[in-house]
């Protein structure tokens, strides 16, 4: 697919009127000099809305959209429980996980496991998670962000990976979280009606004009295995999404690490006006989630009934993207260009508040706010850079980069959500215990990758959580913390919501239940 004239122009507009928008929401705070809780969160003054959008903005990347749309053409509507029950685990760190991370007054997770636990157990995570957001999240969103611009425009994708940075760094350096946050109300409107403007068409497509619900009556007719939620065992795609684990199983472990404890997302939330505010903004990302589904993955598995012939399912969402008129699909790409670098922004901001606060303040303490602000946007530009440069070698030759980062992810997540949990909600776990939990995870994930294979990674990531969760809990009670925990007590916090954030909830999982029961 190649962009027009109008369509060119119509994306150029939209960088310059971005850029724009955020130097003018970095302005607004330069009354006076930002201090690092401007900087990195924002001055705690986001509300709901723009914490609800920022949160899907940084999570919804160009390749996810393609990736998803594709999954739609090859597997159908299955793929979509990534999505759904990401709406529910939201949920769940709204009530039980963000009054106890607000509460205890923190800029990011590392910093919350010292006051649970120690500096060591801080130091190691925080050193960790940086290595991993540079070298994984990172480099692979550049890296299959520039894949996914030589897909739909067909640039260059190191051309595209050097735009998507630069474009990157010209809109989030300076003005830091807010800049992010606010542009990412623009991102996501963009990224939601230009998706169901391309469902509107699709779905008219396959009716031949007799409009959107003939056309999803049409494909549920004739591609029914395509709704077929949960997968039996006989399903070539059964490794990827094996049954009913998506509902019970290690779907949940990695969905609480991603959304729980991942600095790039909840630092949205760390930065709400309130712990009130900061939920109405989960509530509403919640119910973005249920909508995901329908913007990338009806597109794919409408492709199958018009474009059958594909030689590869990521082809799907830029072949629908044909039926788009002229200067729309340059507002669509806009949205795929807008998913990834929102997603860079995201990234940068968290590698340089745990840098700037976790490791850098650490050795060179008692300096001026200004100083830290300004290491924070050098470790920011630095990991941009480094990125850059390790992405072809990285990534060049592997088939999937997705399961790059799933695989090596999926080593430690199981260790980091018993890590977590285990501190948060049991008063006896030691910092022993936690770092027995952290390198178990891994030596755990690699004897069941290469004893049992056939095994399925979801699975495994279950069977490595509860064998964590054993020997945290066995090395806790015989290493015992001699400290205090500097933590904020359990007994202090109070669990209790608001009225609304309880109707959200009950009506996201009525939602679920109705989508599951329909098409099991």
């Amino acid at each position: 697919m190649k962009l027009d004239i109008f369509d060119s122009s119509v994306f150029v507009a939209y960088v310059l009127g971005l850029l724009i928008l955020a130097l003018w929401i970095s302005r607004e705070s330069k009354q006076k000099q930002k201090n690092t809780e401007d900087y990195f969160l924002a001055s705690k003054s986001l509300p709901w809305w723009a914490i609800g959008a920022s949160l899907i903005a940084s999570n919804i990347s160009a390749e996810q959209i393609i990736g998803m749309s594709g999954s739609g053409f090859a597997i159908g509507m299955a793929i979509a429980s990534y999505e759904w029950m990401a709406a529910i685990t939201l949920l769940i760190v709204g009530k039980y996980m963000l009054p106890i991370f607000l509460e205890n007054k923190i800029f990011t997770m590392p910093q919350y496991l010292e006051q649970r636990f120690d500096s060591k157990v801080k130091t190691v995570l925080a050193l960790f998670w940086l290595a991993v957001y540079v070298f994984v999240n990172l480099t692979a969103v550049l890296w299959l962000g520039g894949l996914a611009i030589e897909t739909v425009a067909g640039v260059d994708w190191m051309y595209g990976m050097i735009f998507l940075a630069l474009f990157s760094v010209a809109y989030s350096l300076y003005g830091g979280l807010k800049a992010v946050a606010y542009t990412d109300i623009l991102q996501v409107v963009l990224l939601v009606f230009g998706g169901l403007f391309l469902v509107y068409l699709a779905l008219d497509e396959v009716s031949s004009g007799q409009g959107v619900l003939a056309g999803f009556g049409i494909l549920t007719e004739q591609l029914p295995n395509h709704f077929d939620m949960i997968l039996s065992p006989d399903n070539s795609n059964y490794m990827s999404l094996p049954g009913i684990s998506v509902l019970v199983g290690g779907m949940w472990i990695m969905n609480l690490s991603y959304w729980g404890f991942n600095q790039y997302i909840i630092q949205r939330a760390l930065a709400a006006k309130s712990i009130k505010e900061a939920q109405k903004g989960i509530a509403f990302a919640a119910y973005l989630k249920l909508l995901m589904p329908i913007i990338v993955v009806l597109p794919g598995i409408a492709a199958v009934v018009l474009h059958p012939q594909l030689s590869s399912p990521d082809q799907a969402y830029p072949s629908m993207m044909e039926l788009m008129p002229s200067g729309i699909k340059g507002l669509v790409f806009a949205a795929l260009v807008a998913a990834v670098v929102s997603s860079l922004a995201s990234m940068t901001n968290s590698i340089s508040t745990i840098f700037t606060m976790d490791i850098y303040s650490k050795f060179q303490p008692g300096k001026a706010q200004k100083h830290y602000v300004k290491v924070g946007r050098l470790a920011a530009l630095a990991s941009l850079i480094i990125a850059l440069i390790v992405a072809e070698p990285l990534l060049g030759k592997f088939d999937q980069a997705f399961q790059y980062i799933q695989e090596f992810t999926g080593f430690f997540t199981p260790g980091i959500v018993v890590i977590f949990l285990m501190g948060m909600f049991w008063s006896k776990a030691s910092s022993a215990g936690a770092l027995a939990a952290g390198v178990g995870s891994a030596l755990f994930s690699l004897i069941l990758k290469f004893a049992y294979p056939e095994l399925p990674f979801m699975d495994r990531v279950g069977i490595v959580f509860l064998l964590c969760l054993v020997i945290c809990v066995i090395v806790s009670l015989l290493i015992k913390d001699k400290g205090v925990s500097e933590s904020v007590d359990l007994k202090e916090i109070s669990f209790a919501t608001e009225t609304n954030f309880n109707i959200a909830t009950l009506g996201v999982v009525i939602i679920l239940t109705a989508l599951y029961a329909v098409w099991w």
